[in-house]
């Protein structure tokens, strides 16, 4: 209360007490007009029930009551209803500082959990967003998909820095504000109960709630989230570039993949779980990234049951050996697999034998067969088969020797994980054992197998591409 009203207040306590009232205990009663008041009061009503108010008197006229009397008594009533007006005008601030405190304090609390749920939506939908969803959008909506292509693949980082930084704002500011207004409206008593709410709230409100939002409606969501965070990082640019800095100091140029390998695998196996993929199609794409891994020896045919025709066999003891074994190729060997000249297809002798060339020696006939590594990776053998045109290679060990064929049939079955079986095939003891180890080794190099197949299948006598 300003030192003159306090002045008034006192005069006005000196006045009622020179009115025969009681005199106030101490120089702090003086000057409270409340603590005076309330003296005078009883004591005005004391004198007049005794009738020891001088000179007053009171006269009743059309039903208002009216106080005659001398300088002391209309001395006191003045300084009664001075010190009743200066009392309101003392406590009417008080009152109005406290209303101020509240608006504050929910001011605060509305600010931050508004920006808050704001940055948690846009964080959950700006991570949600798919690559092939950008891609999809190109036809559609051109500009809708360049700006998430921008926000998402070219600007992720700022992007992300906006929406933590508007964030961090949002909770510094708030815990601050609400926290110094909490005081002042409910005390320090209090301020622990608030605290805790005040935390469920930007737990639910802030976190939970708006990330469910995001993750769950991101697709209606990612045109407004893309508005929005742009607009951040044009407002908060300046604190973006410091944070770029900062980072790039950090991480000193490390480039991060947005999915590896190993998330596409995974990705494939989630998809068949959630019925996005078929059964068969989850199984081609974990076996399409892990071809990579694979190498041609992985997949051959072992030398140990390659069914070859030395030179100077007649193309009727090649087409003898083709009855028992019906194979579409066959190499063609000097002595041995390790000096193989070539190979002759079915087709070619059965032309040759239908021309009565049945004592023509298949060297003749035979064709440049390719050679390839054994430590070559089934995703560069695929292709290099299908650049030469080719069905069949030799495959050939560090040293020059032979350690095996293969096919382009053994590279597709490797990809379906599935063993292709035709018209022309039929059990063989060597052939069974063949494709009983080449399942035992896919599974051991962790290919997705056809559930129907089982494990110890039977084998065959062949492919129809394969000399095995």
């Amino acid at each position: 209360m300003p030192s003159s009203i306090r002045s008034i207040v006192a005069f006005s306590s000196c006045q009622v007490s020179s009115g025969r009232g009681p005199e106030p205990s101490s120089l702090t009663d003086r000057a409270n007009p409340v603590v005076c008041l309330a003296r005078w009061r009883r004591s005005w009503h004391a004198r007049r029930s005794a009738g020891s108010l001088p000179g007053l008197a009171i006269e009743r006229t059309g039903g208002v009551n009216r106080v005659h009397g001398g300088k002391e008594v209309k001395t006191t009533v003045f300084a009664a209803g001075l010190a009743t007006s200066v009392s309101a005008y003392a406590q009417a601030p008080e009152a109005g500082g406290a209303a101020a405190d509240v608006a504050l304090l929910v001011t605060y609390v509305l600010l931050a959990l508004v920006f808050s749920f704001l940055c948690s939506v846009a964080e959950a939908v700006l991570l949600s967003i798919t690559p092939s969803y950008i891609a999809g959008l190109q036809d559609s909506h051109p500009k809708r998909a360049a700006l998430l292509k921008e926000l998402k693949q070219e600007r992720l980082d700022q992007s992300l820095a906006a929406i933590l930084t508007l964030n961090t704002i949002a909770h510094t500011v708030g815990a601050i504000g609400s926290g110094s207004k909490a005081s002042a409206v409910f005390g320090s008593a209090w301020f622990g109960v608030f605290s805790a709410v005040m935390t469920l709230l930007i737990l639910f409100l802030s976190e939970i709630v708006p990330k469910t939002l995001g993750a769950v409606y991101w697709r209606a969501l990612s045109g407004l989230v893309a508005r929005f965070v742009r607009m951040l990082i044009a407002l908060m640019y300046p604190l973006i570039k410091v944070s770029e800095l900062l980072t790039r100091l950090v991480s000193r140029g490390a480039h991060v993949h947005v999915f590896s390998r190993e998330e596409f695998v995974a990705m494939a196996g989630v998809g068949e779980e959630s019925g996005h993929l078929k059964a068969t199609e989850s199984r081609v794409i974990r076996n399409l990234f892990r071809m990579v891994s694979l190498s041609a020896r992985d997949v051959m045919t072992p030398r140990t049951v390659v069914v070859g025709l030395p030179l100077g066999t007649s193309v009727a003891d090649a087409l003898e050996r083709i009855a028992r074994h019906p194979f579409s190729r066959l190499p063609v060997f000097d002595q041995d697999l390790d000096k193989a000249t070539g190979f002759v297809m079915r087709d070619d002798l059965l032309l040759a034998a239908a021309r009565d060339d049945d004592r023509t020696p298949v060297e003749s006939l035979q064709r440049e067969l390719m050679r390839v590594p054994a430590e070559m990776s089934l995703e560069t053998l695929l292709e290099t088969l299908l650049a030469q045109r080719q069905q069949m290679a030799l495959v050939v060990g560090e040293w020059g020797g032979t350690e095996g064929l293969v096919t382009l049939e053994d590279v597709v079955e490797t990809l379906l994980g599935i063993e292709i079986v035709d018209e022309t095939d039929r059990v063989a003891d060597m052939q069974a054992l063949a494709r009983a180890q080449w399942e035992r080794r896919a599974r051991a190099l962790g290919l997705e197998l056809a559930t129907d197949q089982p494990a110890s299948a039977s084998g065959r006598d062949n492919t129809d591409d394969r000399s095995t």
